[in-house]
């Protein structure tokens, strides 16, 4: 009897080994025969899944976005919205194992945007994803009537969204200097000056 081959299962894997090889030795060395040889699968196999290297590191980059996205749908969300912002925030940083995994994938990417029509557009949607998530919560907390006095939700969350960003890229480099702890501290701090302390 011939073995079933979940196929969306297996492009999951392929991607994965893109982003093993993109961890240990950089986004340069990704190549189909490359991730072929990480996979022990044959240069066709691989070909089966991706007609060309962009759509394969298309598709790479746009799982990395779905496994974060599909973390925070599972957050043990309490209905305190800023307490909930922070738990979004806290998905989107390099705080754990995976999620400094996530970030250096996904910066070694963000590199590869500026000549990559594919994975820019890719790149601009995560982007959008993001700030209007902010921007919501932004709002929802303004509508509560929570926040300090006349803040301007566009500038702020432009300001939020710029923060994390910066933040995950201090932490993936220079993770001996941004800990865990600072990180947090720095977007808890920066939400204070935003909300109201009861």
């Amino acid at each position: 009897m011939p073995k079933i081959v979940d196929h969306n299962k297996r492009k999951e894997q392929i991607a994965e080994a893109v982003w093993r090889i993109i961890v240990r030795e950089g986004l340069d060395s990704v190549s189909v025969r490359h991730v072929a040889d990480e996979m022990t699968m044959s240069l066709g196999s691989i070909r089966h899944y991706f007609n060309s290297q962009d759509e394969l590191l298309a598709f790479s980059m746009q799982l990395v976005s779905q496994r974060v996205n599909q973390r925070i749908q599972a957050l043990p969300f309490t209905g305190m919205l800023r307490h909930d912002m922070e738990l979004v925030i806290w998905e989107l940083m390099p705080l754990e194992e995976v999620s400094m995994q996530e970030a250096q994938i996904w910066l070694a990417f963000a590199g590869r945007a500026s000549v990559s029509e594919a994975i820019r557009a890719i790149s601009l949607n995560t982007y959008e994803e993001i700030y209007s998530g902010l921007r919501r919560s932004l709002e929802l907390l303004i509508q509560q009537g929570v926040t300090t006095a006349n803040i301007d939700a566009e500038y702020e969350t432009a300001r939020l969204h710029a923060l994390v960003d910066g933040l995950v890229v201090h932490g993936v480099t220079y993770p001996e200097r941004f800990s865990k702890e600072l990180m947090k501290s720095i977007v808890t701090r920066h939400l204070d000056t935003l909300v109201k302390i009861p």
